[in-house]
């Protein structure tokens, strides 16, 4: 069931990647067309860029499930069975604590209770904290940064998800790598 979730998930975030990679390349057209035309749009560098990174994370979180991430194989392709499936389980461990120290870095980044705390004043929040998170905008959009590092969740969480379920399919024994 664990791995289905992952699966569905997995498809969702390659499907949004691919929208994004498009949005991404109709955004540098537009930009080359204004911009040849004496009017350049200076916000479509900005979105463009934006888009590009929330590609690229939800495209390497989509990849852990996958198992299309960047490996080196040299080693684990010549051992044998057993052990190339315990190297895998160790692989799946270390990619979920990775996972759950992003989701714990987000937590402190993002800070939602104290946020909480204080009644969602953003003022009174950064007063209290120091943490500037909410209120620094984005140079031409004029959007809070917040809204464009929410794909940090959404990498950190999808990434946690797969790297249990794969941990789990591997656990069981089902995939050897």
């Amino acid at each position: 069931m664990l791995y289905r979730i992952s699966a569905l998930w997995a498809r969702v975030e390659i499907a949004l990647a691919a929208g994004l990679a498009l949005a991404v390349t109709l955004l540098i057209l537009l930009n080359v067309v204004t911009r040849n035309m004496g009017a350049a749009l200076f916000w479509v560098d900005e979105l463009a860029i934006y888009a590009m990174a929330w590609m690229t994370f939800l495209g390497a979180s989509a990849a852990i499930h996958f198992g299309h991430s960047v490996a080196i194989t040299l080693v684990t392709d010549v051992l044998p069975t057993p052990v190339r499936r315990a190297v895998t389980i160790g692989v799946d461990i270390v990619i979920l604590g990775f996972a759950l120290a992003m989701v714990w870095f987000c937590w402190i980044w993002f800070a939602p209770l104290d946020l909480m705390r204080h009644g969602f004043d953003t003022g009174a929040f950064q007063a209290a904290t120091f943490n500037f998170i909410y209120a620094e905008p984005t140079t031409t959009l004029g959007i809070a940064k917040s809204w464009v590092w929410l794909v940090m969740w959404a990498f950190s969480l999808g990434m946690v998800l797969h790297g249990l379920a794969n941990l789990a399919t591997h656990l069981r024994g089902r995939v050897t790598a």
